[in-house]
Formats: C-alpha cells, sequence, structure tokens
C-alpha cells in the first residue's frame, strides 16, 4: 500500500487556507465597518459599498472614517506579520519580532521626532515621518544585532536582552522628548498614538503604507529560496553559494523600512510578527514562498479584528489596538521563551 492517494489533499490544502483567510478578512472587514460607537445596519454599508448610499451620516462614517481605518489596519498587519517572519529567519531565531527587536521603538523614537519638532506639514510630513522611523528602525536593528551576536553566534537569551535593552532606552528617549515639548496640548495624542492605534487613518495617509507592503512583500517572494537556506544554517547556506552576510544586510534594510512606514502610520502594534508566523508555520509549513502570503493574509486578519476589539470593547472608550495586541501577545511570548530556552544556542 503507498501512500500517493495522500498527495492531492496536500495539493489542494494551500488554496483552502488562502480561501478562508480571504474570506475571515472580509468579514472582518465588514464587521469592522458596521460596529463602532454608531452601530450600522450591514444592508446600509453594503448598500454604501455598492454606490446606493442611503442619506445620513451613514455614508460618511463608512467611507471617509471606518473603511480606511480598516484597510490600514489590514496593511500593517500583513506587513508586520511577513517582517517578523523574516525577522525571524534571517536571525535563526523564534523570538524574533520587530517589536521585541526594539524595531518598532526605533521607528517610534524617529516619527515622534519629527511629530514634536514639526518637520515640514501636509505632504511633506506624510514623507518625512516615514523616513525618519525608517532610520530609526534601521539603527535599532543595527545595534539589536551586533549586541546579540558574539562570537559567531547568538544564543536566545543574548537577543532578548538586547532586545529588551535597546527597546528601553529608545522609549525612555521617545518619552523625554514628549514631555520636554512645548507642545503640551498635543502630548495626550501622540502618547497615544506611541501605544499603536489606528484612529487617524485617512486616505491621503494610506497610499504610502499599502505601496511599500506590495512593494515589499513581491521583493520577498523573490527572495523566498535564499530566506530557506538560511533555515541550514550559514555554513550550509554558504556553501549552497548564499553570501550571507551581504544578504542579510539588504533584507535587514527592506525590513527596515517596511517597519519604519508601517510604524509612521499606526504606532507601535506588538506582538504581531511573533504570533502570527509561528500559527501560520503549523499549517502551511516553513517554506517561504508559501509562507509570505498566508502570513500576509493572517496578519492581516489578526491585526483588523483587534482593532475592532479595541474600539468596541470599552464602548464609547477607544483603546490602543497595541494593547490588545500586547494582551494576547504577552503570554504567547513567555510560553514560547520558555520552549526556546531549552534549545539555547543559535548559531548565526
Amino acid at each position: 500500500m503507498t501512500c500517493k492517494t495522500a498527495a492531492p489533499p496536500r495539493r489542494l490544502r494551500y488554496p483552502l487556507v488562502l480561501a478562508v483567510l480571504l474570506a475571515a478578512l472580509l468579514a472582518a472587514g465588514l464587521a469592522g465597518l458596521v460596529l463602532g460607537a454608531v452601530r450600522i445596519p450591514p444592508g446600509d454599508v453594503l448598500r454604501i459599498l455598492t454606490g446606493d448610499a442611503p442619506p445620513g451620516p451613514y455614508p460618511t462614517i463608512v467611507l471617509d472614517v471606518r473603511l480606511p481605518r480598516v484597510l490600514l489596519g489590514a496593511v500593517v498587519g500583513a506587513g508586520l506579520a511577513v517582517i517578523g517572519t523574516v525577522l525571524q529567519a534571517l536571525v535563526r531565531n523564534p523570538l524574533a519580532d520587530p517589536f521585541l527587536l526594539g524595531v518598532s521603538s526605533g521607528a517610534s523614537t524617529g516619527a515622534v521626532m519629527v511629530l514634536v519638532l514639526g518637520v515640514g506639514g501636509g505632504m511633506a510630513t506624510t514623507v518625512s515621518m516615514p523616513l525618519a522611523a525608517f532610520a530609526g528602525s534601521l539603527g535599532a536593528l543595527i545595534a539589536v544585532y551586533a549586541l546579540a551576536r558574539r562570537g559567531g553566534t547568538m544564543t536566545t537569551g543574548r537577543l532578548v536582552l538586547a532586545g529588551v535593552a535597546v527597546q528601553y532606552i529608545l522609549s525612555a528617549l521617545t518619552s523625554l522628548v514628549l514631555v520636554t515639548s512645548a507642545q503640551a496640548e498635543h502630548l495626550r495624542s501622540i502618547m497615544f498614538w506611541t501605544l499603536g492605534g489606528l484612529g487617524q487613518a485617512r486616505w491621503h495617509t494610506l497610499w504610502l503604507p499599502a505601496l511599500v507592503l506590495l512593494a515589499g512583500l513581491a521583493l520577498l517572494l523573490t527572495l523566498a529560496r535564499p530566506l530557506d537556506l538560511l533555515l541550514v544554517g550559514e555554513e550550509g547556506a554558504t556553501v549552497l553559494g548564499l553570501d550571507t552576510g551581504r544578504f542579510r544586510a539588504a533584507v535587514f534594510v527592506l525590513a527596515s523600512l517596511v517597519t519604519g512606514v508601517l510604524v509612521a502610520a499606526s504606532g507601535s502594534i506588538g506582538f504581531v510578527g511573533l504570533m502570527v508566523p509561528h500559527a501560520v508555520r503549523m499549517v502551511v509549513g516553513a517554506s517561504h514562498r508559501a509562507l509570505l502570503p498566508v502570513v500576509a493574509l493572517a496578519g492581516a486578519v489578526f491585526v483588523v479584528l483587534a482593532d475592532l476589539l479595541a474600539r468596541t470593547v470599552a464602548g464609547s472608550q477607544e483603546i490602543p489596538v497595541g494593547v490588545v495586541t500586547a494582551l494576547a501577545g504577552g503570554p504567547f511570548f513567555l510560553w514560547l521563551l520558555r520552549r526556546t530556552t531549552r534549545t539555547e544556542g543559535i548559531t548565526g
């Protein structure tokens, strides 16, 4: 008796996973348009989306407030999940995540500098904030990688400690800039933004994160094979023809760019890039060509639902979406940390 009969279900499994996640994203998006401080009937939402808008304030709420917010949540969730997946491959550590490695904190520091100093306005701020966030995220990632890597090895303990140290330093610097700012009237809104939130989403702020995500995902898909090679170890990847040092440097820059743009749009939303890749790997495996599209969809669903919970769980009081993801991600991180410390001593 052969096992050939098991092949067709495996071939059907991947398209099925994509279809289920796409349906879940559409359902989560519709829920995000219906629910909120003002509940809008689903039928009215569908009429508005199809161009048959009823009279009243509903079209403005759906099209100008909630739809950009849902789309930004999908973009940010997809991007953070993809970058978390890539960072875990680059440093060969399951605890890698833009938030835990201090990359998001670096991006927040750069963006807050622009907000407080008031560099530019309008379109200038739309571009200068992501640029400053990119510089901050890249600097933080380089610092963490340099601190955690010693003698050609990188352990889980050193990576976590380096990430926490850099994160605390950057968070302290951000707080110092905020409390010493002359713009006291903006302090609360900026502090709320640093905790992660999608309330500032508007159509004119959506195009840059979406463009960077699509370009970054397309480029990373072309790099799927080198990312897979890193999973076999540095020596093995080098033997197979990969210049690991140059490749890591290039992908670090790309990861920092995507993270910086996303954080500039939404603030720091943690643990998405930690939880989602692990959950998806259990379903589709570790091959990045198959993994990245599914991770993007799953991350989009997760953040859209987290944002929906953040603006409905406390009634009219909205809480930062970063608080919701942290409440979910904190216990997961502790479980994963306990699991990975048993195999400490990862070559990188």
